[in-house]
C-alpha cells in the first residue's frame, strides 16, 4: 500500500518537477519578459480601478475611500444629455468613416507599393508615405490650417484656378468632417501599409510565377493571388480597428475643429476633456468614458466571432 502511495505521488510531482525545471531553462527569458508585464500591469490593469469613479460621487479630496457611492446616476445624466447623445452621434459618424478609409487605403497603397519595380523609386514613396505618421498632430494641425487658408492656403488656390470663390473650409460644417476623414488617412495610411507589405513580402513566388505562365494580367494576379493571401491579416486588422470604433481621434479634433463646427466636430473624447479636465466632473467624465469603453469591447466580440464564422479567422 505503502509502494502504491508513493508511486501516485510521484506521478503527481513528475508533471511540476518537469514545469520548474522548464521555469529554470528559460528563466533569463522570463527575467526579460518582467519589464514588459510590470508596465501591462501598471499602467493597463492597476489603472482599471479608476472605473469606479463612474459610480461614486468622487470627491478628489476625500478620494476612493471617502466618495459616496451613487450607482448609476452619472450614467443616467449622461443619456439625458443631449450634449452627450450629439457627441455620441458624432463619434460613430466620424469613427465609421474613418475606419472605412482607414481599412482600404493601406491595403490600396501596400497593393500599388508592391507593383513598383524600380527600387529607388518604392524607397523614396515609402519614406514619403511613411513621414506624416511621426508628425504630430499639433504640427500637422498647422499644416492643414495654413492647406485650407482663405488668403495663402493652396486648396483654395487651385479652387479660384477653376474660377471658383476662395472660402475658410475649417469653419464650414459641411466640409469639416470629410476634412477629419481625409487628413487622418493621409496621415496614417503609409504606416498601416507596413503590416499589408510584409504579408504580401511573406507570399510564395512560385504563384506569381505560375499565374504568368497561365497569362494572368498584374491585375488579375492582384485579385487571385495577392488579396486572397493577404486576407487573413486583412481580417486581423479590421477587426483591431472596430474595436477603435469609439475613438475619433481626440488629438486631431482638438487641434482642428472650432466654435463654428461644434455641431459636426464634437465627439465623445472631446466631450470627456471638457466635462473632466475643464469642468472638473471626473465622475460625469468617467460614466462616460465607461461606455465607451463598453460599446468599443461588446462590437470587438462581435466582429471578432463574425470573422471567425466567415472565414475561422480572428484575434482570439
Amino acid at each position: 500500500m505503502g509502494m502504491v502511495t508513493a508511486k501516485i505521488t510521484e506521478t503527481k510531482e513528475k508533471p511540476l518537477l518537469k514545469h520548474i525545471r522548464r521555469l529554470w531553462k528559460y528563466r533569463l527569458l522570463y527575467v526579460l519578459l518582467l519589464p514588459a508585464t510590470a508596465w501591462v500591469l501598471i499602467f493597463d490593469y492597476l489603472p482599471l480601478y479608476g472605473i469606479s469613479i463612474a459610480f461614486m460621487d468622487y470627491n478628489a479630496i476625500q478620494g476612493f475611500s471617502g466618495s459616496e457611492w451613487v450607482g448609476f446616476k452619472y450614467f443616467r445624466m449622461l443619456f439625458e444629455s443631449e450634449l452627450f447623445l450629439h457627441a455620441f452621434k458624432n463619434t460613430l459618424l466620424i469613427s465609421l468613416y474613418k475606419m472605412i478609409s482607414g481599412f482600404l487605403c493601406p491595403i490600396l497603397l501596400a497593393l500599388a507599393l508592391n507593383e513598383v519595380r524600380v527600387a529607388w523609386f518604392k524607397k523614396s514613396l515609402q519614406t514619403a508615405v511613411y513621414l506624416p505618421r511621426f508628425v504630430s498632430w499639433v504640427v500637422y494641425g498647422g499644416i492643414i490650417t495654413l492647406l485650407l487658408s482663405p488668403e495663402t492656403g493652396v486648396i483654395n488656390k487651385i479652387i479660384e484656378f477653376f474660377g471658383g470663390d476662395p472660402a475658410y473650409l475649417l469653419v464650414e460644417p459641411a466640409y469639416f468632417r470629410t476634412i477629419l476623414v481625409v487628413t487622418d488617412a493621409m496621415k496614417e495610411m503609409g504606416w498601416a501599409a507596413i503590416i499589408y507589405i510584409a504579408a504580401i513580402a511573406g507570399l510564395n513566388p512560385e504563384m506569381y510565377e505560375a499565374a504568368i505562365m497561365d497569362g494572368a494580367s498584374r491585375f488579375g494576379r492582384i485579385i487571385h493571388i495577392t488579396v486572397p493571401g493577404i486576407m487573413g491579416t486583412i481580417i486581423v486588422i479590421f477587426i483591431l480597428r472596430v474595436g477603435y470604433i469609439m475613438s475619433a481621434g481626440l488629438d486631431q479634433v482638438i487641434n482642428l475643429y472650432n466654435p463654428m463646427v461644434f455641431e459636426v466636430g464634437d465627439i465623445l473624447d472631446t466631450y470627456i476633456y471638457r466635462v473632466g479636465i475643464e469642468q472638473f466632473s471626473l465622475s460625469l467624465a468617467a460614466a462616460a468614458d465607461v461606455i465607451k469603453g463598453t460599446i468599443g469591447l461588446v462590437i470587438l466580440l462581435v466582429a471578432n466571432q463574425f470573422a471567425k464564422r466567415i472565414n475561422d479567422s480572428g484575434i482570439f
